[in-house]
């Protein structure tokens, strides 16, 4: 079995949804299995403690996870364009994984959840690739001929999965959202089966 790391924050649910139907995906193509991973939140004020356990969910990501993943989905809620400050937090720790080369050449896609229509998702998306072309990984999204894409109405773009919540943050996904997710984890793990394989 081939793993690949999902790694998201989820502050309301909904970016978490979309990590667990990303898995779906990812597990549907036998011999890739998902290893769901998140980040503590962390304070403004000051260094907050995180017990060393999340309560519920996901268990935190550790810089061992980035070695022994063959690709990775990266997921975050819109902060203004940009990812969150947790997932941005831990992606500053990652230098020596960045000097070693440790994620080079390994495929990865973004997803994301706004709470709005126009909320940010697309630059969102596209700002969370930063890191990972800085890494040496090889960035994919979805194409067009995903039906889905053409005919949402709330979520989903070339550039990775999404969804949106509203005003509410509502973390259930239309099915065209939940549709692209699981289509993004599918394309990732088969991406990921044909560049290893012998």
């Amino acid at each position: 079995m081939q793993d690949i790391l999902i790694l998201y924050y989820s502050h309301r649910g909904s970016v978490r949804a979309l990590a667990e139907r990303i898995a779906n995906g990812i597990e549907a193509v036998p011999g890739m299995q998902a290893r769901l991973r998140t980040v503590p939140r962390i304070s403004a004020v000051c260094e907050a403690v995180a017990p060393a356990i999340p309560d519920s969910g996901a268990p935190y990501v550790e810089l061992s996870d980035l070695q022994e993943c063959a690709a990775l989905a990266l997921g975050s809620p819109v902060r203004f364009g940009n990812m969150a400050a947790p997932l941005k937090y831990f992606w500053d720790s990652t230098v020596a994984a960045w000097q070693n080369g440790t994620l080079t050449g390994k495929p990865a896609c973004v997803f994301t959840s706004s709470g709005s229509q126009h909320g940010g998702n697309e630059a969102t998306l596209l700002s969370m690739t930063l890191p990972l072309l800085h890494h040496g990984m090889l960035v994919m999204g979805l194409p067009f001929t995903e039906p889905e894409l053409a005919s949402t109405a709330t979520g989903g773009t070339p550039y990775g999965a999404s969804h949106v919540a509203g005003h509410t943050g509502n973390p259930q996904l239309s099915n065209e959202e939940s549709r692209l997710a699981f289509a993004l984890g599918k394309r990732l793990a088969l991406l990921t089966e044909k560049l290893n394989r012998p």
